[in-house]
Formats: C-alpha cells, structure tokens, sequence
C-alpha cells in the first residue's frame, strides 16, 4: 500500500494529498456503511412493490401488479399463480427497474454531489488561503487539477463502485447486454469529467465568493437534469438546437441505451448531425455523445489553464473565442439538418429562435470572459500611448492588431468579430430558409437588431469595467441585466400591444417582438437610433481610454522625476 501511495504521489502529488486528506479509516467505514445500506433500502424498497397474499387481497377477486404476467386491465396486468399457488413473477421486468433506479441514482449523486464537492473544495482552500500555495506548485495546472477532480470527490466514486457488483447483477438479470452496460459507464465517465471540469473552472474563478456557490452549482446541475427529464417525457423533438442541450444530459444516452420506449426517446434512432445519420447506430450515438463531451471539456480546461494561475486574467483570449465561437455554431446547426422532415416556414422560425437563444447566451458569456479589468485597461492604455509618443516604435505596431488578437486591449473589436461569426449562420438560414420576400426581410432585420444590440451590450460593459470603484463587475452585470429586461418589462406593465403600437417596442431591449407588424421604414430608423447609440458609447469608452492613458502616464513620468538620483 505504502508502495502504491509512492507511485501516486509521483505521478501526481496534488492527488495523494486530496487521497491522504479524504480517506481516512472512518470515512472509509462510514462510506461503505452508508452505500451498503443505501442499497438495502433500494432492494426492499422493490422487494415491496411485488404483489403478496394479504389480508386486504383477499377481499378482491383480482390483483393487479405491474410485475404479474396476465391479461392487462387498468394498465397493469393482472396476477396469475402457479400450481403452488404463488404469483407469476415477471423477474427480468423487475431487475430491469431495479437497474434503471440505480442508474438515476448514479446519474444525479455523481454530478451534483461531485460539482458540489468540487466547488466547495476550493472555495474552502481559498478561505484558508492554501490555494495561493497550490497555484505556485511547480506542477503544471493539468497535473494540479486533475488531482483535485479525482482526488476531491474519492469517497463518492468509492459510493458508486460499491453499487457496481449489484448494479451489473440487476442488469445481467434483466438480460441486458454487457456492451450497453460499459457504454453506459464510459458516458458516466465523460459526462463527470465534463461536468467536474465545469465546477472546477466555476471555482476557480469565483473562489473568493465562498459559502453560497457551491449550493448554487449544485443547484444548476440540478436543475439542468431536471430541464432535460422534462425534455424526454415531453416528445421534445430533435430537429432543432434543443438536441444539442440534451446531449449534455447522460439520461437520453441511458434511456438509449437501456428503455428504448421511453418518451421522445425513440426519435433518438432517427437522429441525424448534418444528414449523418448519428443515431443509427449504438456506437455512433454513443461516440458521438463521447465526442461533444470531450470538445466542450477541451474548451473549459483551455480557461483552466489560463485562469488557474492568475485569476486575474481572462479565461480565454481573442484567438480561442473565435475557434470556441465557430466549433459551437457549428455544432448546434448541424442538430437541425434533418433528412424527410417538412421544412415549413414555421419550423424554420422556431430553429432560428432557437440558435439566437443559444449564440445570445454565449455572447454574453464571452462579455463576461473577454472583456479585461480596469488596471490592464490602464497599462493598456498607457502602453499605447507610449508608443504614440514614440514614432519609430508607433510604425512597428498597428492599432488593429492590437485589438484583434491582443490579450489587454479592449474587447469591443473582438466581440464585433465573434458576433459576426454568430450572425453569419443566421443570415445564411434567413436567406435560405423557406421564407417568403416579407419573411426573409423580417428575419434579416431581426439578425441586425441582435448584432447591435449585442454592441451595446459589450460596449456598455467594457466602459462600466473602467470605474474606478472596487464592485465594477456587480455595477457592470446589474445595468446590463437592466438594460435587457427593464424596457419590455416597462412596457409590458403599461399594456403597450408590439401588434399595435410597434414604435416603443422597436425603440427598446426587445425590438423583435415588433418586427412582424413594423413598417420597414420605422425599423430601419429604429435601426439607425441603436447604431447611433453604439457609435456615442464607443466615443465614450474612446475618451475614458484616452484620459487614462494620459493620467497612467503622466504618474508614471513624475513618480520617475521622484526617484533619488546619484
């Protein structure tokens, strides 16, 4: 043991400290107690829902109980008995529901408790200030954080494999196959992985705010694995970006995999990515399932190498939010290119809303991740002016460079390009798409209001990050949260119909609500007003950088002047 613990502490030494912390013998006992008797109860629990001679049967001339063998009525069969007069059990319909339970189980314990964990783990590190240490390991930061996801939620996989013996005897008694089972527990494994890289991000990012986080990413898994069940009862269907969101969700693999008949999930074997047909095949969807989780857990450990060290810094640069911003755009258009399916103008608007929906909640998380501090702002600003004064090194370097793929210069020149990346496939299916002429121009006006908007949006934040107050991040997301949602709320409080009084809805937040029954002319000068608002603000945000780069400097010239000489 001593010999396998060397092994581990070499190849990973932030893994034998979380092993050395965590597993204890009485955390041990209690973990093994606690799943064996977890499992107990599970067993009981079914061993309770199978049918038995009592006192109140006996007043009946007829039982019935989902796992009887006889003719159904009241939707469930009817109890049948043998000639030693006990009830015909249905014994693989039974350990096939005791299968399905433990995989709901698994499914929500691992990701919730486990980004819980996580979460809360370094939350409680930075509370003692031992994650400042962590950071100036000299170990790399896959090294560090692959030690903390394994090592952080060690008791609960130790939970998890102490069901396994139990869980493959319901799923070998069911007649399930070996192979769906295994596929089974490698989307576990990536969907962890996925979901724990996520929490660890969060955590790093947000560490400081200790205390209610880790219940709230807890409460987010949640309540996405809540939103995709709901999804598969519901017969959601899968010729739009929703698919996508659902692929995230190990329950559609595990209902693929193991209860075919359940809700909407039959359509999952027609699915088709870009005509591919995905859902074919056992291996194909499972592959392909495997192969998004390990995309998106690309890109978030890409913001994990870069924040981990210096929280300070943005989580991705430039360069990598056009690659993230064109890998999900093209992902999620693939979800809607199905063969044999009615490409009516209805659908077609429903699958617009939708990538809108999808590209406006990531241009406001990259806002939020591209957008930099104050102080690089300041030196920003200060280096630029430097340079300015220095004509020489002036001509070495452009401005548009800087601003496309530097990694201090203001964000609004490189969210214009990712929203641009965002409006390209939304032009294309407007233009394209089973529209008529008056469609097509709606559609086109309403890609226009969401990229000026959009603008707006990241101009307004990039000049709240230049206060020079110390809650600049709160202030910044507050006036957006209340530029987005105050005016249609206002408006929607007076009773002013978009049907019938389309000007004020045009003139606010959400002009799309109006677009079906404005006139062109009114759009296109409501149009207008928004480009004029983003060229005042970029005036604006201009200025602030101009004014701080001459106060950067001029404290940095006389705190030189100040210097002793000699």
């Amino acid at each position: 043991m001593l010999n396998l613990l060397d092994q581990i502490g070499d190849w990973n030494p932030q893994l034998l400290r979380e092993i050395k912390g965590r597993l204890k013998t009485r955390n041990v006992l209690t973990t093994a107690a606690a799943s064996l008797v977890g499992q107990l109860l599970i067993l009981l629990y079914f061993y309770t829902q199978l049918p038995f001679e009592d006192t109140y049967s006996k007043h009946y001339d007829q039982i019935y109980n989902r796992y009887c063998t006889g003719p159904h009525n009241y939707s469930q069969p009817s109890c049948l008995k043998d000639a030693l007069g006990d009830f015909i059990i249905n014994w693989q319909l039974w350990w096939q529901d005791l299968f399905m339970a433990l995989c709901w189980i698994s499914i929500f314990s691992l990701l919730i408790l486990g980004t819980f964990l996580l979460m809360s783990d370094l939350s409680t590190e930075e509370r003692r200030g031992t994650l400042n240490f962590i950071r100036l390991s000299p170990q790399s930061e896959v090294n560090i954080l692959s030690g903390k996801l394994l090592g952080v939620p060690i008791l609960l996989y130790f939970v998890v494999i102490l069901a396994v013996p139990l869980h493959l005897w319901a799923g070998f008694s069911a007649e399930i196959p070996l192979l769906g089972i295994l596929l089974f527990y490698l989307v576990i494994a990536a969907s962890c992985i996925f979901f724990y890289s996520g929490a660890l991000l969060c955590g790093a990012i947000t560490s400081r705010y200790s205390g209610f986080l880790p219940w709230l990413g807890g409460g987010v898994v949640f309540a996405f694995l809540m939103l995709t069940t709901g999804m598969t009862h519901g017969y959601q269907s899968l010729d739009n970006p929703l698919a996508w969101l659902r692929l995230l969700s190990p329950i559609d693999s595990m209902l693929y995999l193991f209860s075919s008949s359940y809700g909407s999930i039959e359509d999952w074997f027609d699915w088709q990515w870009y005509y591919l047909p995905v859902g074919a095949s056992t291996l194909g969807f499972v592959g392909f399932v495997i192969l998004n989780y390990g995309l998106w857990t690309y890109w978030i450990w890409q913001g994990l190498q870069r924040c981990f060290r210096n929280p300070n810094t943005t989580i991705l640069s430039k360069r990598q939010s056009y690659l993230l911003i064109a890998c999900f755009e093209g992902v999620i258009l693939g979800c809607a290119l199905q063969e044999e399916i009615s490409y009516s103008s209805h659908w077609a608007f429903e699958h617009l809303f939708y990538l809108t929906a999808f590209s406006t909640i990531l241009i406001f998380g990259l806002i939020a991740t591209l957008s930099p501090s104050r102080q690089t702002l300041l030196d920003w600003a200060r280096f630029r002016r430097e340079r300015v004064s220095n004509p020489q090194g002036f001509r070495k370097s452009t401005m548009v460079p800087d601003l496309i793929w530097g990694e201090k210069s203001p964000a609004v020149v490189a969210m214009a390009i990712n929203i641009v990346i965002v409006a390209i496939p939304l032009v294309t299916w407007s233009l394209f798409g089973p529209f008529d002429s008056d469609e097509k121009t709606q559609m086109l006006f309403c890609v226009a209001f969401f990229v000026s908007l959009m603008m707006i949006y990241a101009t307004i934040t990039q000049i709240m990050l230049m206060m020079r107050t110390s809650k600049r991040s709160v202030w910044a997301t507050g006036t957006i949260v209340a530029a987005v949602l105050l005016p249609p709320t206002i408006l929607g409080v007076l009773g002013i119909d978009p049907y019938h009084n389309t000007i004020p809805w045009l003139f606010s937040t959400f002009p799309w609500a109006a677009i079906e029954s404005a006139a062109i002319n009114t759009m296109f000068m409501a149009l207008l007003a928004q480009l004029s608002v983003l060229t005042l603000l970029n005036l604006q945000l201009r200025r602030q950088l101009r004014i701080a780069g001459e106060s950067a400097s001029k404290a940095l010239l006389e705190g030189r002047r100040s210097l002793p000489t000699g």
